[in-house]
């Protein structure tokens, strides 16, 4: 709630969605329920995200029931990543790529207005977009879903040692605030930093 308050404020040209954190939905409907509302309005949010499929679809639908937005996640699923034993690609057996299509169809259904599709196959990922009248939002998920998300600090290369397939660098901010930061030292060190024109 308090980083997604900070977001929602700062952020007007945006709609903000808020994942709901592990142990905040899983309990029972009326629990996931109860905090759906304080999220929205503690937050000031204009969604909330769950992750799961059928196991949660009786949450989603109380949700949606009282006047929240709710957006769905299926695939790779972070808050459930030690039931996967890590964070490799979902879906790319016949039997799990069909539990995902009948778990899209169902969050579809109870009126979830997005899915999040994560580490999945690009075809599988078509699919579930033809599927379903919802939006889709891919990570890792090929370019056939109505929408893709990156993350900031990753697409623009703030971190370092994270690389997985789908995550393609849109600059190297890391580089620049390293350079940035040791030019910084140099000038202190060397005491040209601050110059006369530099101080009161």
């Amino acid at each position: 709630i308090y980083h997604a308050k900070a977001v929602a404020k700062a952020c007007a040209h945006a709609f903000v969605v808020c994942d709901m954190p592990f142990g905040s939905y899983q309990v029972n409907s009326d629990e996931g329920v109860r905090n759906a509302i304080r999220i929205m309005k503690e937050s000031g949010v204009d969604a909330v995200k769950l992750e799961g499929g059928s196991e949660v679809v009786a949450t989603v639908k109380a949700i949606i029931a009282a006047g929240i937005p709710v957006v769905g996640h299926l695939g790779l699923t972070p808050q459930s990543v030690h039931k996967f034993g890590g964070y490799g690609l979902r879906a790319k057996e016949a039997a799990e790529a069909e539990r995902l299509l009948a778990d899209a169809r169902t969050l579809d259904e109870a009126g979830c207005f997005a899915i999040t599709l994560e580490k999945v196959p690009a075809k599988l990922a078509a699919e579930v977009t033809k599927a379903v009248s919802c939006a889709t939002i891919g990570i890792g998920a090929g370019h056939e879903t109505d929408g893709q998300i990156l993350v900031y600090a990753d697409a623009l290369g703030m971190t370092r040692g994270f690389k997985p397939k789908f995550l393609r660098h849109f600059a190297d901010v890391n580089r620049c605030m390293t350079d940035g930061v040791q030019e910084y030292i140099r000038t202190v060190k060397d005491g040209s930093f601050p110059s006369v024109a530099e101080s009161y």
